[in-house]
């Protein structure tokens, strides 16, 4: 058994091996990422059957491009190892670069503004009529014309905002210097 571990940590291919998974796992999470982000903000609110669906045979199918035939204990710990790294420097750039955070989350979308359904913006985010509606439901409201606004948020959940509702001015709110 100490020969196989030693042979696991120290042969020369094993290594070379763990490197090619790890950038093949590096390509695939920017692929996916980016695939993702091109769906918009309300498809990945929404999580429906069919969208677990895809995420099981999303992992699926990118398992074996990242660790090809390689079964092994290494080879998975080495991609596993490698996703949670991305995840975790691409959460780290994102709070400190405003740019890249707005690229990739986003910002909030104002879909129906005093009563109007805004079409193109619905349209832009791939927000139906009925979404919207549903989300006036849910606030109590019955008609679009009851609403002051409704905000698709980057979540992709819909904000409503009451005609009814006292809307107050706030002080601009400042990011906090991030110490390294």
């Amino acid at each position: 058994m100490s020969a196989w571990i030693h042979d696991v940590f120290t042969h020369p291919q094993t290594w070379m091996d763990a490197v090619a998974i790890a950038a093949k796992t590096t390509l695939i999470y920017l692929f996916l990422v980016a695939g993702l982000r091109v769906m918009g903000k309300r498809e990945l609110g929404q999580m429906n059957i069919y969208d677990l669906v895809l995420i099981i045979v999303l992992a699926n199918a990118v398992q074996n491009a990242m660790v090809g035939n390689d079964t092994s204990l290494l080879g998975g710990i080495c991609a596993a190892t490698t996703l949670l790294l991305l995840n975790k420097t691409f959460a780290v750039a994102m709070s400190r670069s405003p740019r890249l955070e707005r690229m990739m989350v986003g910002e909030p979308m104002l879909i129906l503004n005093d009563g109007e359904l805004l079409p193109e913006k619905m349209a832009k985010e791939g927000v139906t009529r009925e979404q919207v509606l549903a989300a006036l439901r849910e606030h109590g409201l019955q008609r679009p014309e009851d609403a002051h606004m409704c905000i698709l948020e980057v979540d992709g959940t819909i904000s409503v905002v009451p005609k009814e509702a006292t809307v107050h001015r706030t002080k601009h709110h400042f990011r906090a210097l991030r110490l390294p």
